[in-house]
């Protein structure tokens, strides 16, 4: 295995650091900042919750001799930004504390940044140095990245299936995977924007879609109803969390509860991205059914997909979905299989 130069090292650390924000900043990207004298770390932030300070102003705040900056290095997994939104820019406050250099993992796709401050720095006699560890940079914002540069939500694609292969039972729910596995999905929940189920899982499983079972954020259900034949008793309606229905009936907004009227004559699921787009949704967990997945996977309309296989055996039920895409992760929960694809081939 290739060695790490000095300057790899330090960027690994801003990655891990930064995954602590992830789930807690959107539409920001999470980023992670550390500052380094003399080889040794002496500053490290992660970008704080949306409107909060980003990660190269925790990392700077985080110093206790302000001395050091000036012969210091800022490490930071993307381009510090160069306008002002909810904080002013991060660009500024590197050059205005007189930090000499700066290491950058990758640029930032967004419109009001995308090279504006790397040029900035540069102007202004900053020693830059781009693309340290870009692959794994890129990586790390995926959902913000392809957010920008798709115009359209990162899409996982999450199901559980039997070891013989099927995903459901016909009007009937019937759990495939243990208790570690499920509490692993309403993580999941937590770190993704919104989720997506299709009418027919609604009505069978009756689902909260909610992150019930660990601490955090719950997402924005998204539901396709065509003819709205769900029960309004069903959970989905309940509105303790916003929820979109989308359906060739009706258009109406109240609060946490919206129903969006579409022509389903035509292939919907790029309407209900574009309109995910213009909500600044910017990644989404497709659940279900295995129709709903089945039409992603036809319209090549998916970055990643979480397969959860178990020991069980049924015999007979829904098979699940099939697809092409590259196996980056294998992990095993007691009885219980986790496969993580991307949509590429080696």
């Amino acid at each position: 295995m290739k060695q790490q130069t000095i300057d790899e090292t330090f960027m690994s650390r801003c990655i891990q650091i930064a995954t602590n924000g992830l789930g807690t900043t959107y539409p920001n990207p999470f980023v992670g900042s550390i500052i380094v004298h003399n080889n040794k770390i002496i500053g490290e932030g992660f970008t704080s919750e949306y409107g909060g300070p980003h990660a190269e102003v925790n990392a700077i705040n985080s110093v206790k001799n302000k001395e050091l900056l000036k012969e210091s290095t800022i490490y930071v997994t993307l381009e510090p930004c160069s306008h002002f939104g909810k904080t002013p820019p991060c660009a500024d406050l590197i050059i205005e504390k007189e930090i000499p250099k700066v290491v950058i993992g990758t640029l930032d796709p967004f419109a009001k940044v995308n090279g504006e401050g790397y040029l900035r720095l540069l102007k202004n006699g900053v020693d830059v140095t781009l693309g340290v560890l870009e692959e794994e940079c890129l990586k790390l914002n995926r959902r913000f990245m392809t957010f920008h540069e798709k115009k359209r939500p990162y899409i996982i694609l999450k199901w559980a299936q039997t070891e013989d292969g099927y995903i459901g039972r016909n009007d009937v729910q019937k759990w495939i995977t243990n208790n570690y596995s499920k509490q692993l999905v309403h993580k999941w929940r937590t770190e993704e924007q919104a989720i997506l189920v299709g009418k027919n899982t609604a009505l069978i499983d009756n689902p909260q879609l909610n992150s019930r079972l660990w601490d955090g954020n719950n997402p924005l259900r998204v539901v396709i109803d065509k003819n709205l034949a769900i029960p309004r008793h069903f959970h989905v309606f309940d509105r303790t969390q916003p929820t979109i229905i989308f359906n060739s009936i009706e258009n109406s907004d109240e609060e946490n509860l919206k129903f969006i009227q579409l022509d389903f004559s035509q292939n919907i699921i790029p309407n209900i991205l574009k309109h995910l787009y213009k909500l600044n949704i910017q990644s989404l967990i497709v659940e279900g059914g295995s129709d709903t997945i089945r039409h992603f996977i036809d319209l090549d309309l998916w970055d990643e997909a979480r397969i959860l296989s178990s020991d069980t055996i049924w015999n007979e039920g829904i098979p699940a979905p099939k697809l092409k895409g590259t196996r980056t992760e294998k992990h095993n929960f007691l009885n219980d299989e986790l496969s993580i694809f991307e949509n590429r081939l080696v």
